[in-house]
């Protein structure tokens, strides 16, 4: 079981961590970081907080893209980020469409499910970031904290509502979250 003071935040990867794309990110070609977000994973990494990655690929069911590709896409990022000092402790996905209607797809809680069963953690004590209402609903479902970035289809949704959005915290973008939680750099 893990200790009650260990420290855990689960990042959507599309939207949050890099640029989304209404074609899909298909290839390492494609996955381009947000500006100043993977410096805020790094910030996270060195104020010692596990990083994960839960993210929705239904690229991969929709036959867009392979498991291949998208270990490709991963493996870009993580080399980036170990340029900044910063580390992903683990990447959790889902490959299905919606019409599969498994329960690892956001907003079904499964792949939350899966990082607390795996590490042994109380999920009410972490903290989710993510860019729509399907990140927001699958961190409630589990009693993790929700946190909204306005990156991606973040800013679209805080405007036309759709969710109950009372107690999320919501910032600009994944570095904002890292000021707010971490305090401002100086």
């Amino acid at each position: 079981m893990a200790s009650d003071s260990e420290k855990i935040i689960i990042l959507d990867r599309d939207g949050v961590i890099n640029e989304d794309s209404p074609e899909f990110v298909r290839s390492s070609q494609d996955w381009k970081p947000i500006p100043g977000s993977l410096e805020a994973i790094a910030r996270f990494c060195h104020a010692g907080y596990r990083v994960l990655v839960a993210t929705n690929q239904s690229g991969i069911g929709r036959g867009l893209f392979d498991f291949d590709d998208l270990a490709a896409m991963h493996d870009k990022m993580r080399r980036l980020l170990g340029e900044l000092g910063g580390r992903i402790d683990g990447v959790f996905f889902c490959p299905h469409t919606p019409e599969d209607h498994c329960q690892c797809r956001k907003p079904e809680p499964g792949l939350f499910l899966d990082i607390g069963q795996r590490l042994g953690v109380d999920l009410s004590q972490v903290l989710a970031v993510g860019d729509s209402g399907r990140d927001i609903l699958a961190a409630r479902a589990v009693g993790a904290r929700p946190i909204l970035v306005r990156t991606g289809s973040g800013a679209e949704l805080e405007q036309e509502g759709g969710i109950d959005l009372s107690g999320v915290l919501i910032c600009d973008n994944l570095a904002a979250v890292a000021d707010e939680l971490l305090g401002h750099r100086v």
